[in-house]
């Protein structure tokens, strides 16, 4: 015996049943609206787990410790390192306490020029506050001398204002001190010639910094023979 048909629901807020348009729009409407409240689940998951990953790095990361502040590199060492490559001694001045060699290497200065180079954070008697110096030992590949016009330019384009003798050597002097230090590297310097090598001693502390590198500059140069 089949069965009694089932007769159709009346929706109240219709007060009949619905017709099959109805019923399909009303499905599409509930359809759409739980993706659109499936969307906002996922987005809100998705921001909790960035947030979550930006706390685990703030947690992971070391606050307060400066490294580039406190790094240091063994001139000496790079110096011995690099001397093979460059076809002969690199000067390794000593320093004062306090002073850090941020960098010590080997650069090319364009065509046929090549350069040792040691950039320095100084610090003054006081230990109050912190300048900048750095030595540059240029060369050639066939042992000609370094371009001048390279040379004013390591002395950013400044005009020489003297000659001294400093550790045995003759420097050409270079006094801008009245130069500001944020917007030059270069308010005192020296450059001399020894050997086949061009040596330059430039920075913005005191001259008399960097008259005290340039005498540690030439001991080095004579200790490793480079004069000559």
């Amino acid at each position: 015996m089949a069965g009694t048909p089932k007769s159709p629901v009346i929706v109240a807020e219709l007060g009949r049943p619905e017709t099959p348009a109805e019923t399909a729009a009303r499905k599409a409407e509930n359809s759409r609206l739980y993706r659109q409240r499936k969307t906002v689940n996922n987005l809100v998951f998705s921001l909790l787990a960035t947030l979550g990953v930006v706390l685990l790095i703030v947690l992971i990361v070391p606050r307060g410790v400066d490294v580039w502040r406190g790094h240091s590199v063994d001139v000496a060492s790079a110096a011995t390192a690099a001397s093979p490559t460059a076809g002969h001694p690199l000067v390794a001045p000593e320093v004062p306490d306090g002073w850090l060699a941020k960098q010590a290497e080997i650069r090319s200065g364009g065509d046929r020029i090549a350069y040792w180079y040691i950039g320095y954070t100084t610090v003054n008697e006081a230990k109050t506050s912190e300048a900048y110096a750095a030595v540059v030992e240029a060369f050639t590949a066939d042992g000609s001398p370094v371009d001048e016009s390279w040379i004013a330019g390591q002395l950013e384009a400044q005009a020489a204002t003297g000659t001294e003798t400093i550790g045995g050597i003759e420097w050409t002097v270079y006094d801008h001190s009245d130069r500001s230090p944020d917007a030059a590297n270069m308010l005192f310097g020296l450059q001399a010639q020894v050997g086949q090598v061009s040596l330059i001693v430039y920075g913005t502390d005191t001259p008399d910094a960097i008259r005290g590198l340039a005498a540690s500059v030439a001991a080095s140069a004579q200790s490793i023979g480079l004069e000559g």
